[in-house]
């Protein structure tokens, strides 16, 4: 993403997040947005620009540290404000919705307050941090969706056509390993050791993700028919029918068409469901939450344990262990008749 619009301790602030921290392109973009939109809408609230600018179009150039240091609590909250009434979920929508959800929302404050550290803390522009005691808007839990182990046998017994080799070792590897689409999509062929992948994570971390006997054979038959498709010094493991490393958008059509084809409903599943799916399998069979996390590569052992709530087999015990569990009051009367 071009960053020229940005002011210099925006940018300093993005070069510092991907060079010092190691942070994703991806993550950087997403601060970049976040942030763009906030000073936007602090140069329209001040009256720096005429109220009837259309946020999207406000320059941001000219905001300096004065600009920045001048920024109040009140302000944010203003800011969240808008964010939860009149923001526009869908831009291009012909029928807009309006007020983003509490994760949109609390994205752009771990954003802002990013920021605010960086400046105090790091660049130490600013004495005081105007966002130290900002409170983040409250996200709903819920639990993730993901495929039964029938449904994932479906999914895996549907594959066929001229690139079942390919997509079959895709969807294995989405539903044993739990990757990520863009783990799986950048993954290259010396990367697969035999017995596991060498995998590169969010941030640049890599992992090794040990490979059980259905990976090992799903990789191995699809790099026989690769062998025949791959141009010269290709290092890309899944190749697109253009002998090119396949995209995102093609994974993710592989994906919803044998979906599809099992019988499942497609809109209600993506890649991402299929790591749900991996996490959840995993730890109904036994796998810890410390170890889950490592297969998964999260940093923070909170983002794991939510699937620890998935699997109703102990909350099934626990209301079989209740002394009420065996309790009938029909069963009482008919004793009373009895006597």
């Amino acid at each position: 993403m071009d960053y020229s619009d940005a002011p210099q301790v925006l940018r300093d602030f993005l070069i510092y997040h991907e060079t010092i921290r190691g942070h994703s392109k991806a993550t950087v973009d997403e601060y970049y947005l976040d942030l763009r939109t906030f000073f936007r809408y602090l140069k329209l609230s001040r009256g720096i620009v005429p109220r009837a600018a259309e946020l999207e179009e406000i320059p941001i150039q000219d905001i300096d540290v004065p600009f920045v240091a001048a920024v109040t609590l009140t302000e944010i909250y203003d800011f969240l404000a808008y964010l939860s009434r009149d923001r526009v979920k869908q831009p291009n929508s012909p029928e807009p919705e309006y007020g983003l959800t509490p994760a949109s929302r609390a994205r752009k404050i771990a954003a802002i307050r990013s920021f605010f550290k960086y400046v105090t803390v790091k660049a130490k522009l600013l004495d005081e941090n105007p966002v130290q005691d900002l409170d983040s808007p409250k996200i709903p839990k819920s639990l993730p969706r993901y495929l039964t182990l029938e449904e994932s046998q479906r999914l895996l017994s549907a594959v066929d056509g001229k690139n079942q080799e390919r997509d079959y070792c895709i969807l294995c590897v989405f539903l044993n390993c739990g990757l990520r689409i863009s783990e799986l999509v950048g993954l290259n062929v010396n990367d697969y050791r035999g017995e596991s992948l060498r995998v590169l994570g969010k941030g640049s971390k890599e992992r090794t993700v040990y490979l059980n006997d259905a990976c090992r054979e799903a990789i191995d038959r699809y790099l026989e028919v690769r062998k025949l498709l791959a141009p010269p010094r290709m290092a890309a493991l899944f190749l697109s029918n253009r002998r090119a490393r396949i995209s995102v958008d093609a994974v993710q059509v592989i994906v919803k068409k044998n979906l599809a084809k099992a019988g499942l409903d497609a809109s209600l599943y993506s890649t991402h469901k299929l790591r749900h799916t991996a996490a959840t399998l995993m730890l109904q069979n036994g796998v810890d939450v410390r170890t889950l996390q490592e297969v998964l590569g999260h940093e923070n052992l909170n983002t794991t344990q939510i699937y620890t709530h998935i699997d109703s087999a102990e909350l099934r015990t626990a209301a079989a262990a209740n002394p009420l569990a065996g309790f009938s009051p029909s069963a009482k009367k008919d004793e009373t008749t009895e006597e």
